[in-house]
């Protein structure tokens, strides 16, 4: 498991995208803001978010005015299915790997040391990124920032 640098721009825009403008409703942002923003190339921004779009996480919207926008509330939207679209499986050997499970060439899979703690270290990675939403990480820029002084 390797967050990339595809994954690490898509889970950034995703955040980018769950700040609200109001209570009501979501943004529908321009790739081009979010590139010049966090500082990323727009045509590989765009690349990203198409398999965001593909996924079922983000919707666009065509013509002036147009962008992305979140195809769910931002609760609903984790960091583990982010990261699973952008770079795949979670696991960082494959078998322990719950969705791309492949046997491994240790002689007994059953009692191997390394993949019983390689699965640890799954569990407890996938755990954190299944349970944090876009709303929690958005709320958790939001307490930092006031700690900080920063608007």
């Amino acid at each position: 498991m390797r967050l990339s640098k595809r994954g690490e721009y898509g889970l950034r825009a995703m955040i980018v995208l769950a700040e609200p403008v109001d209570k009501n409703s979501m943004p529908v942002v321009q790739i081009k803001e979010i590139a010049q923003r966090e500082q990323i190339s727009a045509k590989f921004l765009e690349q990203i978010l198409l398999a965001l779009k593909n996924a079922g996480l983000l919707h666009s919207k065509m013509g002036v005015g147009g962008g992305y926008y979140l195809a769910r509330s931002p609760r609903e939207i984790t960091l583990g299915q982010i990261f699973r679209v952008l770079d795949g499986p979670v696991a960082p050997i494959k078998c322990v790997s719950q969705m791309s499970y492949e046997p491994c060439g240790c002689p007994d899979e059953q009692t191997c040391g390394l993949r019983l703690v390689m699965g640890d270290v799954r569990n407890a990675i996938a755990d954190i990124l299944d349970n944090t939403s876009l709303a929690d990480v958005n709320k958790r820029q939001i307490s930092v920032r006031k700690k900080l002084g920063i608007k």
